[in-house]
């Protein structure tokens, strides 16, 4: 995380917003300046071409992914080269929208590439 804010300086950034709050699928996201966490918390169940809202149009990239297998003991799930593209449609409550695999169990932080 401090190798994020050294990064990204997501922590003094002055865009915060909780973009879903899903009780039964067990998944929370939310945008701190242009990153985007995501975390699923659901112990069994993991999602293919999960919807998240998301303010900022483009491309999405991985900057962390806790289910990296050398440096968190994951299970190398997703792959860290995957770029991620917005849909321009509305989606709760933001002007875009990125699909994503979402394992169970992880947190996944997108960056919006520059």
């Amino acid at each position: 995380m401090n190798n994020l804010e050294s990064q990204h300086k997501w922590l003094s950034s002055s865009h915060t917003f909780v973009s879903l709050k899903h009780e039964s699928d067990r998944v929370v996201a939310f945008e701190r300046g242009k990153l985007l966490f995501i975390f699923n918390f659901h112990p069994t169940q993991s999602y293919t071409d999960y919807r998240i809202g998301v303010e900022w149009e483009g491309k999405y990239q991985v900057v962390l992914s806790s289910d990296e297998k050398q440096r968190f003991g994951g299970h190398d799930r997703v792959d860290l080269q995957s770029e991620y593209f917005t849909t321009k449609m509305e989606w709760n409550n933001r002007k875009n929208y990125v699909q994503v695999y979402l394992p169970s169990r992880m947190v996944l932080v997108l960056g919006l590439k520059a």
